[in-house]
């Protein structure tokens, strides 16, 4: 292909380069290009579109990359399993669609470090609002016209009302709406369905946009490697199955591969770490320590029981029922299989000294593993839960030149003091309220991690023997100006390097508090703007709730006001025993 032939060359089609795509696309001024290595996400893939099959796609090598970390030191030297999506959409077609912004003062913090004072709350709302529509209503924190539809969790099954009403009695809140004003609390959770069916990255906006003539995606497209010439990125090498590697010039080059692809395609092409990448033999284009460095992740375990009454959706699961399950869902989009299951939860403090949540809880009315293996015989139900705010850091690093070789993943989970002591009190937790009695009509006693697991020695040996990734990798190559920053935060481009930019988890310098998906979309729709130029949108200072401020009512914060339990907060929460959330 001739140079310049492509205005944006886009490196992945999964949930950020789909909104980018959309968005450089959408005057008809740009030509652009997406390569994405996986498949088309074809409408006919029950998998991928029916919410409930969720489970299906994790560890199948058609939907999933299928990483693995190395041997984890913390963890008896468990290689920890990582499903990453291998197709158009990206995670956003294989993840629960569990929709959460994470808290404001996540933002806020981002903003804090050298060069990020346009990446506080007021400056990345309006993006929020700008890409969704919420179903519950628009308002001044959610949006209501954008191409991410949001539907709230039904939350119909009686062991939701039995959790929230058990949240209730152990001290903590209802709220409205865990990504509106107030986050801390527990409510029906956002999810990415629409009429019944997965609404992914690719949904919302890949689709419509292919029908431009000046976008062209490729899939099965794997790129190996960036081409510079004097500083500037000016194409990529990739391969089609076993095909004569393609070279393809761009006058910009985006890379969207997500925190682990992106840093390791950096690499590969002479990006990171001099003296690293010296040792394998990779001629040096710029030297950039904080390349693969700074990995996060959320870590997490499910606390299951059993139930003693015939309530849970166990019996959706038998394979004597899915044909029907399956049969409902085409034909009305309805039924077991139109929901991911994940429809409430909530966020907590684990202690008192934290200002706000660090604890993040998904309820689950049956008592089965995320990729739907070891179901708990008979009915049960199950909290997933695990502290969101890790001091613990990793790394991705190549370990040769072969881009077919996935890089090496090291999260060092559980590695320090504070990480540990909040799992011992996440659990602790989770068990409080799963003890209540709201839930005694259900409580059939504890499956996982069980009786004998009590002391806090013993919680961290189950945790370490037991816990699962949340499939939240994110931060490689952090936005800002200060020391181990890759990416500038205000053009989204590679320090020191021309034509070369990065928009996707891996330019997230802290993991936020819940599901990644939503500030992943959120830095695409601001990216967006800041690579073509545009005039940013303009800050919205909504007031959010503080635990250092009066809630809305203009009473004290009841933590603040009471020397009793001070998990319980006033706020513009709803409380009242057994309650649901709005």
């Amino acid at each position: 292909m001739a140079r310049d032939s492509y205005d944006f060359l886009v490196v992945g089609g999964g949930s950020a380069g789909s909104a980018l795509a959309d968005r450089l696309t959408s005057d008809g001024s740009n030509r652009v290009l997406v390569l994405e290595a996986g498949r088309p996400d074809y409408p006919f893939d029950i998998f991928v579109h029916m919410p409930a099959a969720l489970t299906i796609p994790i560890g199948n090598r058609l939907y999933d990359w299928k990483y693995e970390s190395e041997p984890e030191p913390f963890m008896n030297g468990r290689r920890i399993y990582h499903a990453r999506g291998k197709l158009l959409g990206g995670s956003s077609s294989i993840n629960g669609m569990i929709f959460q912004r994470g808290n404001p003062l996540d933002y806020e913090r981002w903003a804090a470090d050298p060069g990020m004072e346009s990446w506080d709350y007021a400056h990345c709302l309006p993006y929020f609002r700008k890409m969704e529509t919420c179903l519950a209503g628009a308002n001044d924190f959610r949006g209501g016209t954008g191409p991410i539809v949001l539907e709230r969790g039904p939350v119909r099954n009686p062991l939701f009302s039995a959790f929230f009403a058990a949240v209730q009695e152990a001290g903590y809140m209802l709220t409205d709406d865990v990504n509106g004003y107030r986050q801390e609390g527990f409510a029906a959770f956002d999810r990415t369905i629409w009429r019944g069916r997965r609404w992914s990255a690719a949904r919302a906006y890949l689709h419509p946009a292919m029908r431009r003539s000046n976008l062209e995606v490729v899939t099965r497209a794997y790129v190996t490697r960036i081409l510079f010439e004097s500083g500037r990125a000016v194409g990529v090498e990739y391969r089609q199955g076993r095909g004569v590697p393609r070279r393809v010039m761009a006058g910009e080059i985006v890379c969207c591969g997500g925190s682990i692809n992106t840093p390791q395609l950096l690499q590969l092409s002479g990006v990171g770490n001099a003296k690293e990448l010296a040792a394998l033999g990779v001629p040096v284009v710029a030297d950039l320590p904080g390349v693969g460095e700074n990995l996060q992740d959320h870590l997490e375990v499910y606390v299951q029981y059993a139930c003693k009454q015939p309530v849970s959706v166990a019996p959706a699961l038998k394979w004597s029922h899915r044909p029907w399950v399956g049969l409902d869902w085409l034909l009305f989009r309805s039924g077991p299989g139109a929901t991911n299951h994940f429809e409430g939860g909530g966020f907590a403090r684990s202690n008192e000294s934290v200002v706000y949540p660090n604890l993040m809880f998904h309820f689950l009315p049956i008592a089965i593993r995320y990729d739907g293996s070891a179901p708990a015989a008979g009915h049960g139900y199950q909290v997933h839960i695990g502290p969101m705010y890790s001091n613990s850091r990793g790394s991705v690093k190549i370990t040769s030149l072969d881009p077919g070789v996935h890089p090496a993943l090291r999260f060092n989970y559980i590695s320090t003091d504070e990480d540990r002591q909040e799992w011992v009190e996440a659990v602790a937790i989770a068990r409080d309220i799963l003890n209540q009695p709201a839930f005694d009509e259900f409580n059939d006693g504890e499956l996982s991690p069980g009786a004998s697991v009590s002391s806090p020695a013993e919680v961290l040996e189950w945790v370490r023997r037991d816990a699962e990734t949340a499939l939240h990798p994110s931060c490689t190559a952090k936005l800002g100006t200060g020391e181990g920053s890759v990416v500038d935060p205000r053009t989204m481009a590679v320090h020191g390097l021309q034509g070369l930019r990065v928009v996707d988890a891996s330019v997230m310098p802290y993991v936020t508090n819940g599901n990644i998906y939503a500030p992943v979309m959120m830095v695409a729709e601001k990216g967006a703007d800041l690579i073509l130029g545009n005039t940013p949108l303009p800050p919205e200072h909504a007031e959010f709730f503080r635990r250092d401020r009066p809630g809305r009512s203009g009473h004290p914060d009841r933590s603040q006001a009471a020397s009793g339990n001070s998990r319980s907060a006033s706020g513009n929460s709803q409380a009242g025993s057994g309650s649901e959330p709005s």
